[in-house]
């Protein structure tokens, strides 16, 4: 219950009682002292002002007939067209003038129809809207918070916050996330076009088990700041990742690149320092002076906290990684390094070091863990200076050595 403090000769809304001081039936006046009266109100009469109002409409279309819509206000999002929308069409048409007995019957009996299913619609939008979940939040837009999200993220979730823009046509509140809207996001993604690369074919199944896993954390972090009444996430079922294979660079393709010049100096850098301590290029634009410390052993380190897995590292690296660098300065290291160098500059300076395999800069990662693997490190450490938060995702690389054992076992042979 919700109790109002009202002037004695006046309502909640400032409206005069009548009839003498005579209070209206709804509500308690209670005396005490020289206080106002006490008015008692229930929540639902005090919900009831908030709530989308659900009217039965009429329009006049051609063949004298009539069709029967409902009318929202204010708007609600259309789930087959993903839209925001005042009006839904019941399919259900009367006579606009009867001419018989038959006739006026059909006419009541289709309004009965057509009014029970707004009673029905008003009931569902009461159940959503009727809990204990701050209303204001729900009517908060969603894309507003996932931008700020992605603001403190890395640069996978801008990839995701595209798609999603795409998926809902650029509007979407948080009352809109049911479980039904999210599965169908999920449809999307398994189906959609890339968004980069000027949009040329669909992303890849991993790609969009990715973003599919990205987009339900979010949808994890909303519910735990009580945006959403429930985890949606509990309905929802996951992209299966597939194996693929990861290319990598040997020993004596990354000396090919050292002995190769590239247009971009800064960038050669970068890549060399990836193959030497497998940092992300998320970690390297970022990577600043400050993050090379010496350690307790005398050696030197680099100390931070990896953008991707907001995991600490304290990963020792050698004098050669450290040359690498440079100078010692102030600010990041490798100062005029775009993430846009990544791509096609990347490509021809690889192309150019005679290697025809399709490599990225990610490549350089996968390059580091499995050269560490072929010599012989265990499988724990490499997680660890990998950051995974799982050793689940390093065995592949334990994987991907043991490959190449068999193939070497086959080249001594006595015949």
């Amino acid at each position: 219950m919700i109790i109002c403090l009202l002037h004695p000769r006046y309502d909640a809304v400032g409206e005069q009682w009548t009839t003498g001081g005579k209070r209206p039936e709804l509500g308690v006046r209670v005396h005490h002292l020289n206080t106002p009266y006490l008015r008692i109100k229930s929540l639902n009469q005090t919900r009831m002002n908030t709530c989308t109002k659900v009217f039965l409409r009429q329009k006049a279309i051609s063949g004298g007939r009539i069709s029967l819509y409902l009318d929202f206000y204010p708007a609600i999002r259309n789930p087959h067209t993903n839209r925001m929308s005042r009006r839904e069409t019941l399919g259900i048409y009367i006579y606009a003038s009867p001419k018989n007995e038959r006739e006026r019957q059909f006419n009541s009996s289709m309004l009965e129809k057509a009014e029970a299913i707004r009673c029905r619609r008003f009931e569902q939008l009461l159940n959503e809207q009727f809990d204990f979940l701050d209303k204001e939040k729900l009517r908060m837009d969603f894309l507003a918070y996932f931008k700020q999200k992605c603001r403190q993220k890395y640069q996978k979730w801008d990839c995701v916050l595209r798609h999603f823009e795409i998926y809902c046509k650029g509007m979407c509140r948080f009352c809109d996330l049911t479980v039904d809207f999210c599965k169908g996001f999920r449809t999307y993604l398994l189906s959609a076009q890339r968004q980069r690369n000027n949009g040329k074919g669909p992303i890849s199944h991993n790609s969009a088990a990715g973003y599919w896993s990205t987009f339900r954390a979010l949808l994890k972090m909303a519910y735990q700041e009580k945006y959403l009444r429930e985890n949606v996430n509990d309905f929802l079922e996951k992209i299966e990742w597939k194996e693929v294979k990861k290319e990598f660079l040997t020993l004596a393709e990354v000396k090919l690149l050292v002995a190769t010049p590239c247009k971009i100096p800064v960038l050669k850098q970068a890549v060399l320092f990836s193959c030497m301590t497998g940092l992300r290029i998320s970690d390297i634009l970022q990577l600043s002076w400050e993050h090379i410390q010496m350690g307790q052993d005398g050696g030197y380190l680099i100390r931070m906290c990896t953008e991707k897995t907001e995991e600490e590292t304290n990963l020792p690296i050698s004098d050669e990684t450290l040359a690498l660098c440079g100078e010692r300065s102030e600010g990041l290291i490798f100062k005029g390094l775009k993430r846009h160098m990544v791509n096609h500059p990347l490509k021809e300076w690889i192309k150019s070091a005679g290697i025809t395999r399709r490599i990225t800069f990610h490549s350089m990662r996968h390059s580091f863990a499995t050269l560490l693997a072929a010599n012989g490190v265990d499988i724990l450490t490499i997680s660890k200076m990998l950051t995974h938060k799982s050793v689940k995702n390093t065995q592949i690389y334990a994987k991907v050595v043991d490959e190449r054992a068999r193939e070497a076992s086959m080249v001594i042979s006595l015949k």
